[in-house]
């Protein structure tokens, strides 16, 4: 069946199903989150699964004390314990029995909470052993940014190894003729953006009429982006009575219609940070005169720590790194007018501390994971408090502290407020000028950055040939310890 005709010609008896059928609420752990600071903002109204999520992330945890206890198969349970993980994170304490029985799952968690291996894990057990065929994966997973299609493959790929399954990334600002070499090759899963999936689904380069398992990750995002009739087209394109995963921090934007149309009687799970990232922060605003706004970004650019700053476009993020070399600042950028290739290396040269201040975008925020980032700087005030939170969960990261700083115009002053009430945050607001005490304090603040050598493949272990010795090395493979941090 062609796709033109799967997305018209869906089942109506199932859709209409899932419509009547009720998420049922099964094993659910954690606790509470924290109380947030600040003033709460206007009430929303709660539907039926947010109070379902609300139930599961408050229900007792599950006692499992260790992988082999989830009903995972031993040589995942093996692969894990090589790379030094033998317990699992809550969410996915939660979710592995349920998935690896095949059910459906309707998730709520936060970037980084360990989710990616709550629903890689049952991926990798169900398709092991499989038939591989060209152009027709068994498995797929959505994601809305290519950095995050990165990660997810790379937290699979050295699992899927021991179990035989061969994963492969889908995703624009790559060459397309090298991703359908892959898709040809045959592939059991493939990790994938909307745009670029349609784009090979009308070259009849792939078809997902084999596709078992779906997984949409930070749907909420993918929402936020516009691409839920890309995502409604693709999921119309996978067969009925597949198992599917949706796992998203809200359910607002169209979420909830998702859940209703493509889940059936999914087990509803949800977990609190392990503390509120809110909490770990110390939010600031900078009221800051615009002739004056740029020499105060880089003064606190120049500090010895690592620096995020976040703009609203292309072309204002590469204004603003030039501005600050200008001023003797060296700044990396990251945004969608670039290729893969070079946002990999800018988010690379980040890590290893050389330079220490990072431009972004919004459509980056999300497939920015740097560990020990403690200054995000919001340079231009974010859209609204989603964006704003998602900028600064950025810093606050594994348990640590981290500094937000605003950086706002007398006329923006009234605007990040609302932000900041809706965001359930309450920051400390100082007009400055360059060389302002406030400034300098931020100025002089962090732990200086220790350069770390860029790893580079060892070119004599690879073969000739397409991926061999000519290949380029800036997308090398991640160490197992970054691994780890980033599920």
């Amino acid at each position: 069946m062609s796709d033109s005709s799967r997305t018209t010609d869906r089942t109506p008896n199932r859709t209409s199903e899932r419509r009547r059928r009720r998420p049922q609420h099964s094993r659910g752990n954690g606790t509470a989150g924290a109380p947030r600071r600040g003033p709460a903002p206007e009430p929303t109204v709660k539907t039926e699964l947010d109070r379902l999520l609300d139930d599961a992330q408050n229900a007792p945890a599950p006692d499992i004390a260790s992988f082999a206890e989830t009903g995972l198969p031993t040589p995942l349970v093996e692969a894990l314990a090589a790379q030094g993980m033998k317990k699992p994170f809550a969410i996915q304490a939660r979710t592995l029995p349920d998935a690896l029985a095949g059910r459906d799952i309707l998730g709520r968690a936060q970037t980084g909470s360990g989710k990616t291996l709550g629903f890689g894990l049952p991926m990798l057990a169900r398709l092991s052993g499989g038939k591989r065929a060209s152009g027709t994966p068994r498995g797929l997973v959505l994601v809305p940014t290519r950095e995050l299609a990165k990660q997810v493959a790379d937290a699979l790929t050295v699992l899927g190894g021991p179990v035989g399954v061969r994963i492969a990334t889908v995703f624009g600002g790559a060459p397309i003729n090298r991703q359908i070499s892959d898709l040809q090759r045959g592939v059991d899963m493939v990790v994938a953006t909307p745009g670029r999936l349609i784009d090979l689904m009308n070259r009849r380069a792939v078809t997902l009429e084999q596709v078992r398992i779906t997984v949409l990750d930070e749907a909420d995002y993918m929402a936020d982006l516009g691409f839920l009739p890309a995502v409604t087209r693709i999921m119309d394109a996978t067969p009925d009575g597949g198992q599917r995963m949706l796992f998203s921090a809200t359910l607002d934007r169209g979420v909830d219609r998702l859940v209703a149309r493509y889940l059936t009687d999914p087990s509803v799970h949800a977990v609190a940070p392990a503390a509120s990232p809110v909490e770990s922060m110390d939010h600031k605003v900078f009221t800051v005169q615009s002739e004056h706004k740029v020499a105060v970004a880089a003064e606190v650019a120049a500090r010895p720590g690592r620096t995020l700053f976040f703009v609203r476009t292309k072309h204002g993020a590469d204004r603003l790194a030039k501005q600050l070399e200008r001023q003797g600042v060296e700044a990396a950028t990251i945004h969608g007018n670039l290729g893969q290739n070079a946002r990999q290396r800018a988010l690379d040269a980040f890590t290893s501390g050389r330079p220490r201040v990072l431009v972004a975008t919004d459509v980056a925020a999300r497939g920015i994971h740097v560990d020990d980032v403690d200054l995000v700087v919001h340079f231009d005030p974010p859209n609204d408090h989603k964006d704003y939170l998602n900028r600064s969960g950025r810093t606050a990261r594994a348990g640590t502290s981290g500094t937000v700083v605003a950086l706002v115009q007398p006329e923006q002053a009234r605007g990040m407020s609302r932000l900041h009430r809706e965001a359930r945050v309450v920051a400390d607001v100082t007009v400055v000028h360059p060389g302002h005490d406030a400034v300098r304090e931020i100025a002089t603040s962090g732990t200086p950055v220790v350069i770390r050598p860029l790893q580079r493949p060892d070119r004599s272990t690879r073969p000739a040939g397409r991926g061999g010795p000519n290949r380029s090395s800036k997308g090398r493979r991640q160490t197992a310890a970054d691994r780890g941090r980033r599920r």
